[in-house]
């Protein structure tokens, strides 16, 4: 799948803001709290590859 840069960092913005509201509401070592910080890690990590390929 390919990600365009500003659809990237919408994904990044949304899923930081659910990881946050889960995390307030279930705790930061909940299953799901887990689960949306590594699906953020991995949109990071993907919007850093394409930061680095424009260079």
């Amino acid at each position: 799948m390919v990600h365009k840069p500003n659809n990237l960092l919408e994904k990044i913005e949304l899923l930081r803001k659910r990881m946050t509201e889960v995390a307030l509401k279930k705790g930061f070592t909940s299953d799901e709290s887990i689960f949306l910080s590594q699906e953020l890690d991995r949109l990071l990590n993907l919007y850093d590859e394409h930061k680095f390929k424009k260079k």
